[in-house]
């Protein structure tokens, strides 16, 4: 079946094979069978909508994506995000109040077949079983790419048999997450886990840490002691802003704040201050 996916904006992830297209009405030549509007952000959700009555007449058309709450079901590797994306499970069993992810495709882990890819995205891959992490760690040291895991490692089920793997795999990045109080002290273990296994040093930032930041009650100078709180863990912070757009729109300072946080060279001179004090 041709099938031309249509996306409303462009991003590292986003397909660029000869039956993608970004953000534009079909042209006189384009022809499927099926039209797939794939969304992945809300604020897109009013021009998805638009590019689908444009590409009604040339097949039928059905729009999805994390942005319309889609569950989602087994991966195609290469139809939705770029080859070396990959996806091995969904859902989470952690109801973290800030998450979309298991609202979205469920509070129990679904496993599925393990396709090759470098880039893992699973919203929480430590939470499947030992079975399944074993096939996924086997199959990204068969890439010729670094693995990347950028769907995050929970800190409270990372284990020194987790870190024996890292080591093995030697992947671009390792990202826990500090979101809450209750975050900070499997955080603590799992960076210790690290250091003792030579993952952690001063020189190579490869463990990193999302802290969130601009909730309800947070404030900048608490949520700036969150954040050099990770940096004396020898764990480079990236500020996580929650509800972006509100704070936006009431220009209140976070917006500047978090791109500090978020630029890893002014980030690694925050670190080198905090270490040094």
């Amino acid at each position: 079946m041709r099938i031309i996916r249509v996306f409303p904006r462009k991003t590292k992830a986003t397909p660029d094979d000869d039956l993608a297209r970004i953000n534009c009405p079909p042209f006189f030549w384009d022809e499927a069978d099926e039209v797939h509007v794939s969304v992945t952000f809300r604020e897109d959700n009013p021009r998805a909508e638009w590019l689908a009555k444009q590409w009604e007449p040339v097949a039928t058309v059905k729009i999805g994506g994390p942005a319309l709450n889609d569950r989602g079901g087994e991966f195609i590797p290469g139809m939705y995000i770029k080859p070396g994306y990959v996806v091995t499970s969904r859902g989470c069993p952690n109801r973290c109040w800030f998450c979309d992810a298991w609202k979205r495709e469920g509070n129990e882990i679904r496993e599925y077949a393990v396709n090759d890819g470098f880039n893992l995205l699973d919203n929480n891959i430590l939470a499947c079983s030992q079975e399944h992490q074993e096939r996924v760690f086997d199959m990204l040291s068969r890439q010729k790419e670094r693995p990347r895991f950028t769907g995050g490692l929970e800190a409270a089920l990372f284990t020194e048999h987790h870190a024996e793997v890292m080591q093995r795999l030697n992947p671009k990045g390792i990202i826990f997450a500090y979101d809450e109080p209750d975050d900070w002290e499997p955080l603590v273990n799992a960076a210790r886990i690290c250091r003792e296994a030579g993952l952690i040093n001063q020189k190579k930032h490869t463990v990193r840490a999302y802290v969130l930041i601009g909730y309800a009650k947070d404030t900048i100078r608490e949520a700036e002691e969150r954040l050099k709180a990770v940096c004396r863990l020898c764990i480079m912070p990236a500020a996580m802003l929650y509800d972006k757009e509100k704070h936006n729109a009431k220009n209140d300072g976070w917006i500047r704040f978090q791109r500090e946080w978020m630029n890893p060279y002014i980030v690694g001179v925050k670190m080198r201050e905090v270490l040094a004090a």
